[in-house]
């Protein structure tokens, strides 16, 4: 019996989720076995980062970040319109 051969190909999303840096990133594929929507399939390059197949079905949870072992081969990146930044407002009843 013959194994059965698989196709996948990148969906196109203007989202970009994660960044790997390739010269801190050893190809340990932890991140993609905790994600919980599976965005992300192994890179059949061994030592690679895995391959961000399906961006757009990210939760930006950040459990890959977490289960990275090395700091900074793997960064989550939030879409625009989520990347806010509050300014604290003056209260008027206090004459600010």
């Amino acid at each position: 019996m013959s194994k059965p051969e698989y196709e996948a190909r990148v969906i196109p999303c203007s989202a970009r989720p994660l960044r790997f840096d390739a010269t801190k990133c050893v190809g340990c594929n932890r991140c993609l076995e905790v994600c919980q929507v599976d965005v992300m399939l192994p890179n059949p390059q061994k030592g690679a980062p895995p391959l961000v197949f399906y961006p757009g079905e990210c939760y930006y949870c950040g459990s890959c970040v977490m289960a990275c072992p090395n700091p900074g081969a793997l960064s989550l990146v939030h879409p625009l319109m989520n990347q806010t930044k509050f300014i604290p407002m003056k209260d008027p009843a206090q004459g600010g």
